[in-house]
């Protein structure tokens, strides 16, 4: 892909196999990137024929797709992931708090590059940061995403509530709001966002006041909603309403409106949330980690609520969380109602492409190919046995995809990985650096584990299962010469 690397430079014309237009795979296509955005696409003579001055790059056997779009991401956690293994919910009280609270600068930038190096190399060019708790600021996210070269709809919490006690003003907590929506106009791969934490964590008045200043500005307002049942629970104590209700009666339900995982739903709720016209980021590989259920991604998709996919951390893979998307489903509703397409494989590429572009506030800018659009695109290679013979690609993708067939990932225009890796910067100076700074900020912190390591699971289980070794074929014991 040598020749991707001066792409930025002057228009090129990219011409593979397959371009995934918005109505599907289409062949002898071609599309022209000029600075950072998508100049034309459309029949390869046609195309070049309009820029006969563009240079030609042939991409054989490669399919050329937008970038997926995380809907939901911690960008700031990623030294804790194998952490969480094993846990029971609401993890972020036992180990996101008091590991982010020990992270000073440095760490939020190390653990910022690791995350968003795995994003991009999992096919994610655009995602949707919920704020970190980390005394370092979103400053130092919205630095490195820029440096790393991947789109960041970043979000500045808003909260003023720690575990039912005032932490701060609502007036602080605006003030600061403010100065982040207007902070970024010259950053153009961080688009500002704000967040609450969970519901529980803001009181009316805050919750008011950033669902107004997110209405006001036009940007998404994140906010894990509905995800737990002891969350859910601790709303009926305290308010005799649920989450969801509770930003009902607070209109803070409306199109700014992203609410993370909305696992738990009463049919009233999903009423409420489709007419509110706001959107939901379904992490179907977070529900099997940690959660309490599932989303009911597919009948919210089909009565017309606007559905993202994102990983909230875990596995940045969008090839995998295509596949999680669709056996999630599969296997919470479809097999009972005898549903064996389960949304048919496009509902899911379209979820983690275009619909997590609307559903971050990104609309026709990412995730999809068409003039305009920003050029964050990949480059798949086809040529592997698992699309030999190809009969229906959409569907290929979701279930037989792999990040490993990405060749090359290009944000703004800009080639970024090539095969995996940073064309710009050293990835393993990097590497190094994570596993230093990871030790020492889960050494400092008092993170609490409920569950214990898989070595100590193993030993527990052959302690209650004594067995034979199994070295060694088994005795003879018929008295027969071997």
């Amino acid at each position: 892909m040598s020749d991707l690397r001066e792409l930025h430079h002057a228009p090129a014309v990219l011409v593979p196999d397959y371009v995934l237009l918005p109505e599907g795979p289409a062949r002898d296509h071609a599309v022209v990137v000029e600075g950072d955005a998508i100049a034309a696409t459309g029949p390869v003579e046609e195309v070049t024929r309009r820029f006969p001055a563009a240079r030609r790059i042939d991409l054989p056997g490669r399919l050329l797709m937008p970038g997926f779009v995380d809907a939901h991401h911690h960008l700031s956690q990623s030294f804790g992931k194998s952490l969480v293994f094993g846990e029971p919910s609401e993890i972020f009280q036992r180990v996101w708090v008091p590991m982010e609270s020990h992270m000073d600068a440095d760490a939020v930038e190390v653990a910022t590059r690791l995350a968003a190096w795995e994003s991009l190399r999992g096919g994610f060019t655009t995602v949707a940061d919920a704020g970190t708790r980390s005394a370092a600021g979103a400053e130092v996210i919205a630095r490195t995403v820029d440096e790393v070269g991947i789109r960041c709809v970043l979000g500045s919490i808003c909260d003023d509530l720690s575990q039912g006690s005032p932490v701060r003003e609502v007036a602080e907590a605006r003030r600061s709001a403010e100065e982040h929506l207007n902070r970024w106009a010259d950053t153009p791969l961080v688009h500002p966002s704000l967040a609450l934490s969970i519901p529980d964590a803001a009181s009316d008045a805050a919750i008011t006041a950033a669902s107004q200043l997110s209405r006001e500005a036009g940007v998404p307002l994140q906010i894990h909603l509905n995800e737990h049942l002891a969350g859910v629970e601790r709303s009926l104590k305290a308010s005799r309403e649920r989450p969801l209700e509770r930003l009902h009666r607070l209109d803070a339900l409306g199109p700014e409106l992203l609410a993370a995982h909305t696992t738990l739903l009463t049919p009233r709720e999903i009423r409420l949330l489709r007419e509110s016209g706001g959107a939901i980021s379904y992490n179907p590989v977070a529900s099997s980690w940690k959660g309490n259920a599932v989303a009911p991604a597919l009948l919210l998709h089909e009565l017309g609520v606007r559905v993202g996919l994102g990983t909230d951390g875990t596995r940045s893979d969008a090839f995998r969380l295509l596949d999680a998307a669709e056996t999630a489903q599969r296997l919470t509703s479809g097999m009972a109602s005898g549903d064996s397409s389960s949304g048919g494989g496009w509902t899911w590429l379209e979820c983690g492409l275009r619909g997590g572009a609307d559903a971050v506030g990104l609309s026709d800018a990412v995730g999809l190919i068409a003039t305009g659009a920003q050029a964050d695109l990949l480059v798949v290679d086809l040529e592997v046995p698992e699309f030999a013979p190809s009969w229906d690609l959409p569907w290929e993708l979701v279930r037989l995809g792999n990040r490993d067939q990405i060749d090359a990932v290009i944000v703004s225009g800009r080639l970024r990985l090539e095969n995996g890796w940073p064309v710009d910067w050293d990835g393993h100076a990097l590497l190094a650096k994570a596993r230093e700074v990871s030790q020492r900020v889960v050494t400092a912190a008092s993170i609490t584990r409920v569950d214990p390591f898989s070595a100590e699971h193993r030993r527990r289980w052959f302690a209650e299962h004594p067995m034979r070794p199994r070295q060694g074929p088994p005795e003879d014991t018929t008295g027969r010469p071997s």
